[in-house]
């Protein structure tokens, strides 16, 4: 079966390279708007550990489908009316934690995301001036602009899951350690060979590693970064209460290089971690799990 012609359109946004001025002052508006750390990890979705955005689509999405579902039924014109309502009002945390997440992606990623937003905005207006209509009493021209507004969303919608299924934006980048990492302990390398502190980079079985010496203690995490395969060992470390973190170099997601537990977003899947023995002055590692 081929695929859609849209697709294709969609496909060539990825490569709008005209759309990236614009991207531009987006992104210095949303960093000035969400200037705390702390709002920004929460929005990205780190103490959930996935990102917020899909969960949030998901109230907007559903009053305005029910609205019109309603407004198809004789006398539900009243109660398809609140649900716009409600649809429009969620919309406001579902952009914050939308473009807080688009701020940290991929330049392609940002493009198709750019147009995403722009139909989602385009929604909402229809959507308010639908419930301005109905206001007026006009509840044939309410119904209408509400229709338009629910095929503009469903557009948005197409684009949002181009995004996150084809380009693997929100998704977990070291998901697939697991399942391609072999059982068993496998060696490292020699512990005298390990510089202390530092970050340093080691292939085993063919998946990259991230290497962190703590005097005879070696923390060894996955070394792609969960949130968009930044190579962590080009990063910088920086302690966080004696806990020694690696920064991604990408967008500065943070992980403990002893848990591999997020400490900063954007990323919000933590590192897989390996334990480590040393055996006969050689360090292996062991990654629980691995199939």
């Amino acid at each position: 079966m081929k695929p859609l012609p849209a697709l294709e359109i969609v496909t060539r946004l990825e490569d709008a390279d005209w759309l990236d001025p614009l991207a531009k002052s987006v992104r210095k508006a949303v960093k000035k708007a969400i200037p705390a750390r702390w709002a920004r990890d929460a929005l990205h979705g780190v103490p959930i550990g996935h990102p917020v955005h899909p969960l949030a689509v998901q109230v907007p999405i559903g009053a305005w489908l029910s609205a019109g579902v309603l407004d198809a039924v004789p006398g539900g014109g009243k109660a398809a009316t609140l649900l716009i309502g409600v649809g429009a009002a969620s919309v406001v945390p579902s952009a914050l934690a939308g473009f807080t997440d688009w701020s940290q992606l991929h330049p392609q990623q940002q493009r198709v995301g750019l147009v995403h937003a722009a139909a989602n905005v385009t929604a909402t207006g229809l959507y308010l001036a639908s419930l301005v209509q109905r206001a007026r009493g006009s509840q044939g021209s309410g119904k209408v602009l509400a229709y338009l507004g629910l095929a503009t969303a469903s557009a948005g919608g197409f684009l949002g899951g181009h995004l996150t299924y084809r380009q693997a934006a929100g998704v977990n980048h070291s998901e697939e350690i697991p399942h391609r990492f072999p059982s068993g302990w496998h060696p490292l390398a020699p512990l005298a060979d390990l510089p202390e502190g530092g970050l340093h980079k080691r292939d085993v079985a063919g998946i990259p590693l991230l290497v962190h010496r703590e005097g005879n203690t070696v923390n060894v995490l996955s070394d792609v970064c969960s949130h968009l395969s930044g190579p962590l060992h080009e990063g910088k470390i920086k302690d966080d209460g004696g806990d020694p973190c690696v920064v991604c170099p990408w967008h500065r997601s943070a992980f403990s290089l002893r848990t591999g537990e997020v400490k900063a977003g954007p990323a919000t899947a933590r590192q897989p971690v390996f334990e480590t023995r040393t055996n006969g002055g050689i360090v292996e590692v062991c990654l629980p799990g691995a199939d």
